[in-house]
């Protein structure tokens, strides 16, 4: 089966995996790997030949294809144990297309700003209209504010395609900690400073939603001095008391 791919398209590996796994109609917790390797080879070697640069992101996913494949491949030895029948070369993988699938779909929720108070926040948040009272001049940012902020932010990030994927799981849990530790280094923080400037998509979702969950948890100010003008965040709490519990990101309920 001839696929036509047009590499730009995609922000990387795991982005170009979903496609075909999607086109080919595959169950991706069973991945076909010699079929999934061949087809992603064969995008491989046409960027080759046309002589794009292909970023190592790119490269790394294709020699990792090729030795799951070969694991799969290799005769099952005699004296093995249960232990070492159960485990799937392909699990990890699986992992981390699942991972990535879902805050695609986040992406795709948020950047509908039309969607966004229905399907977002009244389904897992009720987020009050203001975050309690602050010293700080300005007014107090609502849902609007910060949502209309964050989908420029997904404007900006969808002019240019970055062959870039973060190599760590992403986790609302972690960047939570991430802000708080952040604010409490510096006191007041512009909204688009928790923001890398080279981002991929997943990682601008996941940063906004440890933004909304600070929110949600009345640990951060969020002030405007003038309507579209720059969002300040600053802590809610003294910084001695800002540090959070063990957070489960299941209890954040995006699964």
């Amino acid at each position: 089966m001839t696929i036509e791919i047009r590499l730009e398209k995609f922000e990387g590996p795991l982005d170009l995996l979903l496609h075909l796994i999607k086109t080919n109609e595959m169950d991706i917790y069973d991945i076909p790997m010699v079929e999934i390797t061949e087809q992603y080879l064969a995008v491989i070697d046409k960027m080759k030949q046309l002589n794009l640069d292909i970023a190592g992101e790119f490269l790394l996913m294709a020699a990792t294809l090729i030795h799951i494949k070969s694991r799969l491949l290799l005769p099952v030895a005699e004296d093995h144990d249960e232990e070492d029948e159960e485990a799937d070369p392909r699990a990890e993988l699986v992992r981390r297309l699942l991972e990535y699938q879902r805050y695609k779909e986040v992406a795709r929720v948020l950047e509908d700003s039309t969607q966004l108070d229905r399907d977002v926040f009244a389904r897992h948040f009720s987020l009050p209209e203001y975050v309690g009272e602050t010293d700080e001049e300005g007014s107090t940012v609502g849902i609007y504010q910060l949502t209309a902020a964050f989908h420029q932010l997904l404007k900006e990030a969808s002019r240019e395609v970055y062959h870039e994927v973060v190599r760590e799981p992403l986790s609302v849990a972690d960047h939570i900690q991430l802000v708080l530790e952040r604010l409490t280094e510096n006191p007041r923080l512009a909204f688009r400073d928790f923001f890398p400037q080279r981002p991929a998509r997943a990682e601008l979702v996941v940063t906004f939603l440890a933004l909304l969950e600070l929110v949600k948890m009345r640990m951060i100010h969020l002030v405007q001095a003038e309507s579209y003008g720059m969002i300040w965040l600053s802590l809610a709490v003294p910084a001695d008391q800002s540090g959070v519990p063990a957070l489960e990101e299941d209890s954040f309920g995006y699964g």
